[in-house]
């Protein structure tokens, strides 16, 4: 019980360290549904996750040969070799997904003319769709920490636990991050690269998975301490470009006063 308990604690941590990418896509995502129904469908998606999650773990228990074995390949020597199973199909397709999100998303920022009106014409999907993607983009994110869990432990109440306690942070942590993000929506293009760069990193992660080699050269995945490098000097250069803007800013107004007092 002691081990069991010590795995429990571990697996929890591991939840809340790979759920970071997963919980800045939900809070991006629930911007699409109408204001008044955010908080809403960030807490139904991810309790609905929750439950699919560990009716996935279930299935991975039971069936987890099935996904590991190859179901296309691509034999074009010297061009493109590949071995796709189930699990790096699913991983590709979100990686896919979440970088035409992102740069549909950033595309649509550069192109607004005025920022007002498209605050109050971004919240028009469905709130049933929402939930759906919140729902899919939760289990894509879930195999990486499924497939970790199994590898501490085969005890499946172990295992379920550590999913309900990380879905039940994601919840409290994912109106705060909504929060965040909607009072400094300068962030919100942060926000959206970073969501890039997961994107790429499940690119490369499916790539892997499916010994993808292009033009003989075999695609390696990203680790998680080149993305939280990455995300750091992000972070970093942001915070840094925002302080020397303002002094700019400063600068121009101290300057155009004295232009007026001498004048």
């Amino acid at each position: 019980m002691v081990e069991n308990i010590f795995t429990l604690l571990m697996l929890i941590l591991l939840q809340a360290v790979l759920g970071f990418d997963n919980l800045l896509y939900i809070s991006l995502e629930s911007k699409n549904a109408p204001k008044e129904k955010q908080a809403y469908v960030r807490k139904v998606g991810i309790l609905m996750a929750i439950v699919l999650r560990i009716a996935l773990l279930f299935i991975l228990i039971k069936l987890i040969d099935y996904f590991q074995d190859p179901v296309i390949k691509i034999p074009f020597d010297g061009v493109v070799v590949g071995q796709f199973n189930i699990h790096s199909l699913i991983v590709l397709a979100g990686g896919i997904f979440i970088v035409y999100t992102a740069m549909k998303e950033i595309w649509h920022m550069v192109g607004v003319h005025e920022v007002d009106t498209d605050i109050e014409h971004h919240g028009k999907a469905s709130v049933n769709k929402v939930i759906t993607m919140i729902i899919i983009m939760n289990l894509v994110f879930s195999f990486d920490s499924i497939l970790s869990a199994m590898a501490l432990t085969d005890v499946f109440w172990v295992m379920a636990t550590a999913i309900i306690i990380g879905g039940l942070l994601m919840i409290w942590l994912a109106d705060k991050v909504a929060d965040f993000l909607q009072k400094n929506r300068m962030y919100e293009v942060l926000g959206l690269f970073i969501l890039f760069i997961v994107g790429i990193m499940l690119l490369t992660e499916g790539g892997h998975l499916a010994h993808l080699k292009l033009f003989d050269n075999e695609i390696v995945p990203m680790s998680k301490t080149t993305f939280y490098f990455v995300i750091a000097i992000l972070v970093i250069t942001d915070i840094v470009q925002n302080k020397y803007q303002k002094k700019l800013i400063a600068e121009r107004e101290h300057q155009r006063r004295e232009s007026q007092k001498n004048s």
